[in-house]
């Protein structure tokens, strides 16, 4: 039986995709390899927030004290953190992913069908048995962990290995300083592991403000992980009777490094080993990435992709509006196209950071630039919750007085840089975000202290801001 469209992947493009699809009158099947939610429910934010959120339980009791209220020292009991964590990746699949409300839209779901293949350019089989044909494709199968092609790197674990740990591990070497990298340094961290974090860059968190880069990572140190920046390039993995021995060297020089526990995190690929692409003449780029149009498009006219497998902005929003885009064109015409989006980010490492839009230094390229700074131990919400680690940059266009970038680290920081993603999709002049009477005392509140800051560089008329204490 021949279908309309086949959706390949459950994450949030291949949910959002086949949703779309079905509104729009298509016949559509969705089969998901694993469980449905792909990695973002079931291996990505969903679990890692609820992780993170007991490591902030954690800091949090440690500083009852200072408020007046007495307790034991907190301990934590990693199995039944594990059995808050299987219980929250349920509830959002059910509650909020919802997959019976597909099955009401007429979307025929194939869930743990293992993974599939295509036979030809309008037919797929899958490792459970199904052979399915239809007139177009759209693949949302996400990415994996990029492998090392060093000898003994099976002897190293991913992310998701890091995750599914059925107890702390004594020590923990983490290589790679990118977002997950960090988050799996942190997390350990606070749970009681020695963490070593190795970066061959000379920062970590490189995609994010140098300023932000340095905070975190000095963070970091002051908390009790080790961070090993500039470190060179791994050899090779052995094992030891304690764990893994890893092997780099730097400039000539040989090292070694050892730990429970080896971690890598040193990038992410199209998981699109195993799909057969050149059957349907589905081309992928030298980063290994499907090739896609501006309609998501592949280089088959019939079979579209969205997320992580194009390799372009591979984050959970950005593959949701992915999967709009991909199933309007392929069921609606060629109607929709992606465009530059504003795209917070942010990680829930401690201490968290964040950013939207241009780093400084990218700014300083192609603008004239205003720069402000508000320091947490500035504001009446992080001194009253004890937070005052950590700072808020604004970035402005001085002659548009737009706003191009933003950049926090510190308590709230994914929430902050939200409500600075706003005002840059509503084209907010910075002046106009200084005017916005936000309530007091809260941590939003840093935003427009710092508006402040740069609209006085312009000498802007803010009116009541000019005369609010604290600068």
């Amino acid at each position: 039986m021949t279908t309309d469209i086949i959706v390949i992947g459950a994450g949030p493009a291949g949910v959002v995709a086949a949703r779309r699809a079905a509104d729009l009158g298509a016949r559509t099947t969705l089969i998901t390899r694993d469980e449905f939610g792909g990695m973002a429910a079931n291996d990505g934010p969903v679990p890692v927030r609820t992780l993170a959120q007991a490591a902030r339980l954690l800091r949090e009791a440690r500083q009852l004290s200072q408020y007046g209220i007495v307790t034991s020292d907190p301990a934590l009991e990693y199995p039944r953190l594990l059995a808050r964590v299987r219980e929250v990746v349920s509830d959002v699949r059910t509650h909020s992913l919802r997959p019976e409300y597909l099955q009401s839209l007429g979307v025929t779901v194939h869930e743990k069908a293992g993974t599939a293949r295509f036979v030809d350019s309008h037919t797929i089989e899958t490792q459970a048995g199904l052979k399915l044909q239809a007139d177009k494709f759209i693949l949302c199968c996400g990415g994996r962990s990029r492998r090392l092609p060093v000898p003994g790197f099976d002897l190293t674990a991913t992310h998701s290995d890091a995750w599914a740990l059925t107890a702390v591990p004594s020590s923990i070497l983490v290589v790679g300083g990118g977002a997950t990298g960090a988050q799996v340094a942190s997390i350990f961290n606070a749970f009681g592991s020695k963490v070593q974090l190795f970066q061959s860059g000379p920062r970590i968190l490189t995609s994010e403000d140098e300023d932000v880069s340095a905070a975190v990572a000095a963070a970091f140190r002051e908390s009790g992980i080790e961070v090993r920046e500039g470190f060179g390039r791994v050899e090779s993995f052995d094992a030891t009777p304690g764990g893994v021995r890893m092997n780099f060297s730097k400039d000539g020089t040989q090292d070694s490094a050892e730990a429970a526990l080896v971690v890598v995190a040193v990038g992410w690929v199209a998981d699109t080993e195993e799909l057969n692409l050149a059957a349907a003449g589905v081309e992928v780029n030298a980063r290994g990435f499907v090739e896609v149009d501006s309609h998501l498009r592949t280089s088959a006219p019939d079979v579209f992709a969205a997320g992580d497998i194009t390799g372009r902005l591979m984050l959970a929003p950005q593959a949701s509006q992915d999967g709009f885009v991909a199933a309007t064109n392929a069921a609606g015409g060629m109607t929709e196209t992606f465009g530059n989006q504003v795209s917070p980010i942010g990680s829930f490492t401690e201490p968290e950071y964040a950013q939207v839009g241009l780093t400084e230094a990218k700014a300083r390229e192609a603008h004239d630039v205003v720069v402000a700074v508000m320091r947490f131990d500035e504001t009446a919400r992080t001194i009253i919750d004890g937070q005052t680690g950590g700072f808020c940059k604004l970035i402005a266009d001085r002659e548009s007085r737009s706003i191009l970038g933003c950049h926090v680290v510190g308590e709230r920081a994914v929430e902050i840089v939200q409500v600075v993603a706003i005002a840059i999709a509503a084209r907010m002049k910075v002046d106009d975000l200084a005017r916005v009477p936000l309530s007091f005392p809260t941590y939003a509140g840093i935003l427009v202290r710092t508006a402040y800051r740069v609209a006085e560089q312009l000498n802007l008329d803010v009116g009541w801001q000019a005369y609010q204490p604290g600068d």
